[in-house]
């Protein structure tokens, strides 16, 4: 295998398990209150996103521009 390959296995994995544990995270705190806990979920939110970004990336839905005339 192309380690170019392995390197896209490892990050659609890695997306997938990032993003499904910030969401499990983030649904589990859903009801605190207090800022701290206001903090710690718009990270998770935001955890969730760049894992979201890095999957599309990884598939090839992100990057593909074409080239400049």
């Amino acid at each position: 295998m192309d380690l170019a390959i392995i390197e896209k296995i490892f990050a659609i994995v890695g997306g997938i398990i990032v993003f499904l544990v910030a969401v499990i995270a983030f649904w589990n705190d859903r009801k605190s209150v207090g800022i701290d806990n206001h903090v710690f979920k718009l990270m998770l939110v935001l955890l969730a996103v760049g894992a979201a970004l890095a999957f599309f990336a990884a598939v090839g839905l992100l990057g593909n521009f074409p080239k400049a005339a």
